[in-house]
């Protein structure tokens, strides 16, 4: 206990010290955060370089009492081999989040560091072994760990909006795991995350609200990233079953604030890495909290869910699951209190929109199978009137293969309505007229249309091969007989009269004919 109060109060002190050198020497530089009035709502051009920071004060406590005699060192030399094995990832980590605060990387780059750092992690010892108490597979617990690692590493990214929450929640977790490692006996987790939290705490004079200096990539990076590891290294000694669930509680906050991003872009049909003003901090922002209350607010959810995680820590097996299912009833309130357009309108959609449109596309389907056992122009016909009933279509009239077919009560030239015509081959035509206040509303219009569109034209012309044959037959007939008549002409009587075959549009209608 005294070389994890030492360790902490020695990186407090160094944070405290070195920020603000850091500080200056960043706007020396240029290495400056502008804002934008948009999504950085900070009024002047803030250093975005507290990474350097953290890092300098995290190693250098390790290193001030490495160099001095004292029974700390001699313990960080005894536990610290997974830690130690861990820091070559770590510096892949930081130095790609410092190149994006330089030069502005691309999202894949980035995600490619990240990459390569949690592979280092997953060969230093830092894995998933198992879910819910049992062994998974190598390649499972493999997958797990990146998917983990990267994870945590861009949540953090994610909640650095606001001055100071990103560094708040992290003193928050970090606290979490320090105390779980003080339970468990777990005195490497406690030697690795006492200087972070000492850190964090100095640190966060100079980023809380008004921010002097923000954490940049460099900084939300490292942190979502350790944390995500000493998540690991926490849940392979968890009394629980459930192991991850609670540093996934301990985390809650930028792990919720990436699943709601994720599922808010995906429901807009936006790229997933596409900023917007959509976080829990903007939507906080936009109710007319300050940032300073912004911070405060999230802060006790984030203590919240450490409280949670803790208990679902220390508790046995049967009570675990309790813990885990108030944790899911507090964050559900949350998320609802928040009001997201994209989750109402998916509820809506889910509870009231689903099925409808589930038996509409069956209708649909069910149309133009019978479209394409068709055997003639007739059966066509009731296929698309079945079809544009089933659908909701007030009155359908079409003409196919030169034959008028209409179906629906016709109504008053005055009566508000709209049509959408589909012009065929061989001047044929499907047309459907629709009343703006019928009981009815169609559905799957476009659907509708390119189903016709992609059926019709081939299947009337496969209907019509009959038809053509029999031309063929009458205009030879005809031929034959003028030759005997020019060879053998009639006598004409004192009346001359003339027959005329057409297969012409006039042709009968199989139902109540329209005008041609």
């Amino acid at each position: 206990m005294y070389s994890i109060c030492l360790l902490s109060l020695v990186s407090l002190v160094l944070s405290l010290a070195l920020t603000p050198p850091i500080r200056k020497w960043s706007i020396r530089l240029g290495l400056v955060d502008r804002p934008d009035h948009r999504r950085k709502l900070h009024k002047v051009a803030t250093p975005r370089t507290g990474g350097i920071a953290i890092m300098v004060s995290y190693a250098g406590a390790y290193g001030l009492l490495l160099l001095l005699p004292l029974r700390t060192a001699g313990l960080i030399r005894e536990n610290f081999g997974t830690v130690w094995n861990l820091l070559p990832a770590v510096a892949i980590v930081f130095c790609t989040g410092l190149l994006d605060d330089c030069i502005d990387l691309k999202p894949w780059q980035k995600l490619l560091g990240e990459l390569a750092a949690a592979l280092w992690a997953y060969i230093a010892g830092v894995r998933i072994l198992g879910i819910t108490g049992h062994a998974t597979a190598p390649w499972i617990g493999f997958v797990l760990t990146l998917g983990w690692l990267i994870l945590c590493a861009n949540a953090f990214n994610l909640i650095d909006g606001v001055d100071g929450l990103a560094t708040g929640v992290a003193v928050t977790a970090t606290l979490t795991i320090l105390v779980a490692g003080i339970l468990q006996r777990n005195l490497t987790l406690g030697l690795a995350t006492a200087p972070l939290a000492g850190c964090l705490l100095g640190f966060l004079r100079y980023n809380f609200n008004p921010a002097s200096i923000f954490l940049g990539d460099s900084g939300s990076l490292v942190l979502g990233f350790l944390l995500g590891a000493y998540g690991i290294i926490w849940s392979q000694k968890a009394a629980t079953m459930l192991g991850l669930a609670a540093p996934a509680m301990a985390l809650a906050l930028p792990l919720l604030e990436v699943a709601l991003s994720i599922v808010r872009r995906f429901l807009r049909n936006e790229p997933v890495f596409l900023g917007d003003r959509g976080h829990i901090h903007h939507r906080l922002l936009d109710r007319g909290l300050t940032p300073k209350r912004v911070a405060l607010l999230l802060y006790a959810a984030g203590t919240v869910g450490a409280v949670l995680s803790l208990l679902d820590s220390v508790l046995q097996n049967r009570y675990a699951g309790l813990v885990i299912l108030l944790f899911a009833a507090v964050t559900w309130a949350g998320v609802h209190h928040l009001r997201y357009a994209e989750f109402d309108v998916a509820r809506r959609f889910l509870w009231a929109g689903l099925r409808p449109l589930l038996s509409a596309h069956v209708k649909l389907h069910a149309m133009e199978r019978s479209l394409l056992a068709a055997t003639s122009v007739e059966q066509c016909w009731l296929a698309l009137d079945q079809g544009a009933r089933s659908l909701g279509y007030s009155r359908l009239t079409a003409r196919l293969r030169g034959i008028r077919f209409a179906e629906g009560v016709d109504r008053a030239p005055a009566v508000a309505h709209w049509q959408m015509r589909l012009n065929l081959p061989e001047r044929d035509f499907v047309n459907i007229t629709q009343r703006d206040a019928g009981p009815d509303q169609p559905v799957l219009m476009m659907p509708f249309i390119e189903v016709l569109q992609r059926i019709l034209p081939g299947k009337l012309a496969e209907l019509d091969t009959p038809r053509a044959e029999a031309g063929a037959m009458v205009s030879g007939l005809a031929h034959l007989a003028a030759a005997v008549e020019w060879r053998y002409p009639a006598t004409p009587r004192n009346s001359s009269t003339s027959t005329v075959m057409s297969s012409d549009c006039g042709a009968p209608s199989v139902k109540a004919a329209t005008a041609s």
